[in-house]
């Protein structure tokens, strides 16, 4: 990891570790300190709450903002807070004493708040990083997996590069997560294989703490829950003014990077029915650092049952050029890198067109005898796809 220590990465996550140090210890003041309000109307100081409390008040000070706000808040003197009760009781109104004793949390919701924030802009500093050693791993797990002799035994330790590899990328996963994204539910199965590293705890890595690790890594990165923006109060108010003209249906491809064009092409085959098991896959030595994706498409027959079949989808975000013929030559060449198991389809999806040589070619090599099918996603036919899916449409602003 030394070639990380200095890096830009490391320096932030630094700054947000302290930031986070400084948020338990006010976390564990703010506990501290409620523990020692007294429950009634008591008059006279408490040193103990009073160290407490200055305490909190400098520890507060540090922390940094998190777009423009951080709390400003602070804890009643005893004697404010006892005469406060007092007059609350004297005057016998409920709303009074009510807001006496919510001063009391407003540092603690304050808190609440601050935390929710810095969980989401951690996600939003380690997104990219924890992305590429999600494909790192993947390339790590196939690496070992090819260079496995045959005839190697289940109890026989894992040792080579590739694997010190595995670990130190596992590694960096987990000082990527720290306490902002919820460690996985194979997490603690993952690193025990890792440890005791024989074959067998390689092959429950690749069947089982891999795959759902990842999965639920991939769903805990990107803000699920994080709100689109609306420009209106009332939907009722658009309806009423009888809108009228005619209807686009053309997508703004150009507002979207070539990674977040492939996140939409995940974040399609991941919400359609008949899809299963979709991974991104990386191969680090390919000249244009090239990620596929990977999903189990499923035929339902009534008569034969399922059939899965192994699809790759290789995602070009080209605005100003079409798929030629030597773009299908080079990514068909490249499905070996991805086999075994074979694959049965190789999706070319992209935001341009294919020229027409480019066409007959996929069109001649369907009508072969060749076992791999090629299909093309043109933006037309994303297009359509997404036309039935506008909360897409919505969450990568392609209106």
């Amino acid at each position: 990891m030394d070639a990380h220590k200095e890096s830009s990465l490391m320096e932030a996550l630094r700054e947000f570790e302290a930031t986070e140090a400084n948020l338990v210890k006010l976390e564990r003041l703010r506990q501290e300190i409620e523990n020692l309000v007294p429950k009634g109307i008591l008059f006279g100081s408490n040193p103990d709450y009073d160290d407490r409390c200055r305490a909190f008040n400098d520890v507060l000070a540090s922390l940094p903002m998190i777009d423009g706000w951080k709390p400003e808040c602070s804890y009643p003197d005893l004697n404010d807070l006892a005469q406060a009760r007092l007059d609350a009781e004297d005057i016998g109104e409920v709303s009074l004493w009510v807001e006496t004793e919510a001063s009391i949390e407003i540092p603690g919701k304050d808190l609440q708040e601050y935390r929710f924030r810095f969980h989401k802009k951690r996600r939003a500093l380690i997104q990219d990083a924890l992305s590429e050693r999600i494909y790192l791993i993947d390339s790590d797990i196939r690496t070992i997996k090819t260079n496995l002799s045959p005839d190697i035994e289940e109890n026989a330790q894992m040792k080579s590069p590739y694997w010190e590899a595995l670990r130190d990328h596992v590694n960096q996963i987990a000082t990527l997560l720290g306490s902002s994204i919820k460690k996985p539910r194979r997490w603690s199965d993952l690193l025990r294989h890792l440890h005791f590293g024989l074959m067998s705890d390689f092959h429950d890595i690749e069947k089982m703490d891999w795959p759902s690790t990842k999965m639920e890594l991939r769903e805990s990165l990107y803000g699920v829950n994080d709100p689109i923006h609306v420009h209106v109060k009332d939907l009722s108010d658009l309806v009423s003014t009888c809108p009228q003209g005619p209807v686009a249906t053309r997508l703004h491809w150009d507002r979207l990077s070539p990674d977040e064009f492939e996140r939409l092409v995940f974040a399609l085959i991941s919400s359609e029915q008949g899809y299963e098991n979709p991974e991104w896959l990386m191969q680090p030595n390919a000249p244009d650092r090239g990620r596929d994706l990977s999903v189990t498409r499923l035929a339902v027959d009534r008569l034969s049952g399922t059939i899965r079949s192994r699809i790759i989808i290789q995602c070009k975000h080209w605005l100003s050029r079409s798929v030629a013929v030597s773009d299908v030559t080079t990514l068909t060449g490249q499905m070996r890198l991805w086999e075994p198991p074979r694959i049965d389809t190789l999706i070319i999806a992209t935001s341009g067109r294919f020229t027409s040589d480019a066409v007959a070619l996929i069109d001649m090599h369907n009508q072969s005898d060749t076992a791999l099918r090629i299909e093309m996603w043109t933006e037309s036919h994303l297009e359509l796809l997404l036309a039935s899916r506008p909360s897409l449409i919505a969450e990568f602003k392609l209106r």
